[in-house]
């Protein structure tokens, strides 16, 4: 009989899947679409975007792999499991999106400051192919967002924040085209693409901040560590908890902690104290892993109760 946590893991796996699949078949279509558009137009701007998608494609299959790995269950060799391996494509990723960023900006001043710049030919088809890769990368962009949230999947979301900021050269290309067919003017993309470059280089550096604390062990988030204290605080049969700590893992949250618990019962009872405080715990924190140490208290358990402890700095 299938279990609800195995349909909600197998269901998370075929989301992220699927945002990885979508992701590689959107990234080879542009690269196509974009070939064909710049040896009809010779654009400068064109192949600019042609090379941010081929490099799209390598991304893309990285992250695809990625998800893949991180979806095998545990074994001998890593006991909790291989999330890990969603950050490492995350750190990754950044630093592609940061060297993106730096080409971008670099070809965008360089067309804005040249003496001359070759007006492209054939705008038309080249606004055609344009709309078309908006059009991809929206529904894409969609996608990988609502299943980012609905698994809490880095890499997924740096995808989408990658896939985003290449609107915004794409729609540049598409008003460098527009108006040298209708004005002959050929450097409006070069400022919309600086500006896109900032924003990616930002964008980059907030995936690559998460990933980097996600592989250093670094703590949840402190709405997540407060929220783990509430419902320790008030869960039934429990006198009080300390050493709470947490640490990120791709989209897994792993999570220890001690509950004091009247030593005079038995040990079926306490277990199933604990028991349905895990369950709530990873009910109420997608991706969680909990372990709960007993501590015995009151008469005869010779311990001095530590009461709940929400402000040690290691959950910081």
């Amino acid at each position: 009989m299938t279990t609800p946590a195995a349909s909600d893991s197998r269901q998370t796996q075929w989301l992220n899947m699927s945002a990885g699949l979508a992701s590689v078949g959107v990234a080879v279509t542009l690269v196509v679409l974009k070939l064909w558009a710049l040896i009809a137009t010779g654009a400068l701007s064109v192949a600019a975007s042609l090379a941010d998608n081929a490099l799209d494609v390598m991304m893309s299959v990285g992250a695809l792999a990625a998800i893949a790995y991180a979806a095998r269950p545990a074994d001998s060799d890593h006991t909790f499991g291989h999330s890990s391996a969603e950050d490492l494509a995350a750190l990754a990723q950044s630093a592609l999106v940061l060297t993106s960023a730096l080409v971008i900006m670099a070809m965008a001043l360089s067309r804005l400051f040249a003496a001359e710049a070759r007006p492209p030919a054939e705008e038309g088809w080249g606004i055609v192919v344009m709309l078309v890769s908006v059009v991809l990368t929206i529904a894409l962009v969609l996608w990988q967002r609502y299943v980012a949230r609905a698994t809490g999947n880095k890499v997924v979301a740096a995808d989408s924040l990658h896939y985003l900021g290449d609107l915004l050269p794409t729609l540049g290309v598409l008003a460098a085209l527009a108006t040298s067919a209708l004005w002959g003017l050929s450097r409006v993309d070069s400022i919309v693409a600086a500006l896109a470059a900032l924003w990616l280089a930002r964008s980059g550096l907030k995936i690559g901040r998460e990933a980097w604390n996600a592989l250093m062990d670094h703590a949840a988030a402190p709405e997540v560590v407060q929220r783990i204290n509430v419902i320790a605080a008030d869960w039934p049969g429990i006198t009080g908890h300390h050493d709470v700590k947490t640490r990120m893992a791709g989209s897994r949250t792993f999570i220890s902690l001690h509950v004091e618990l009247d030593g005079r019962q038995t040990l079926n009872e306490a277990h199933a104290v604990a028991d349905g405080l895990e369950h709530k715990l990873e009910a109420e924190i997608p991706g969680a892993e909990v372990i709960i140490h007993l501590d015995p208290v009151g008469p005869g358990s010779g311990r001095v109760p530590r009461g709940d402890d929400f402000e040690r700095p290691f959950e910081r």
